[in-house]
């Protein structure tokens, strides 16, 4: 006879989305190794929870796992990123095309402005990261079609996480760029929806780039003063050396 399934998560849920989190949060770094006995031992769990965890993770496009070598924390190149960015904004603005505008949506928008202004002022990084992410779900999950909302929610974290290195320079830009979508929709004004929220993507993007592309101006700079690139290391670009490619 089939059992009831248990309501609370299983240690594999729990570990996925303590890692998750870890990662959207920029708590680890690019290029980090998620040892299953570090994160085991940190979680106060068994291995093979951990390990299911990050073939998830994986899946999601969320890390990376070498073989022989085990699971990184993913590094993007430019050329991801440009990728990342466009898909991004092909589907955010498509979203804008199908949303049902009504007013608890128009409401649950306007209160998650005020809160990201406010989490900006009290300095919380961890809860504006958070209420970002909700605000185009809102979205999102207003287009009536759940598939589209999954797909485009897995793009948005893979686009926070290359996007960590440039929180500051983008973050304060937020809740402007979120009411100017806001205030478009109230007026009924799709087309100007779409244009703010096309701005919002590219302006994110274009500053995530000039930072990475300041980065490896200076690591190549360094790289000339103190010699090549070592074994096993990446540039800002995720240019890595013959060490670290899967053989």
């Amino acid at each position: 006879m089939m059992q009831r399934l248990p309501k609370t998560p299983n240690l594999t849920e729990l570990a996925y989305r303590s890692v998750k989190q870890q990662l959207l949060m920029g708590t680890l770094a690019e290029g980090t190794k998620l040892t299953e006995e570090y994160l085991a031992a940190k979680l106060g769990i068994s291995k093979s929870p951990v390990r299911e965890a990050l073939m998830r993770l994986e899946s999601e496009g969320l890390i990376r796992i070498e073989a022989r070598r085990g699971a990184y924390c993913r590094r993007f190149s430019a050329k991801e990123v440009a990728d990342l960015f466009a898909v991004r904004e092909l589907l955010e603005v498509h979203a804008l095309g199908m949303v049902e505008i009504t007013q608890p949506l128009l409401d649950e928008m306007a209160a998650s402005i005020e809160r990201t202004r406010r989490h900006l002022e009290c300095g919380d990084r961890a809860a504006h990261i958070e209420e970002d992410i909700a605000f185009h779900r809102l979205i999102a999950e207003a287009t009536k079609n759940l598939e589209f909302a999954r797909v485009l929610e897995n793009v948005q974290q893979k686009s926070l996480l290359c996007r960590m290195a440039t929180f500051d320079l983008s973050a304060l830009s937020t809740p402007a760029s979120h009411e100017h979508i806001y205030v478009a929709l109230k007026e009924g004004n799709r087309k100007r929806a779409q244009k703010m929220m096309r701005e919002h993507i590219v302006y994110v993007r274009d500053a995530l780039l000039r930072s990475m592309q300041r980065t490896v101006e200076g690591s190549a700079l360094s790289v000339e003063a103190n010699g090549a690139t070592r074994p096993g290391e990446q540039d800002a670009l995720g240019h890595g050396t013959e060490y670290l490619r899967v053989r």
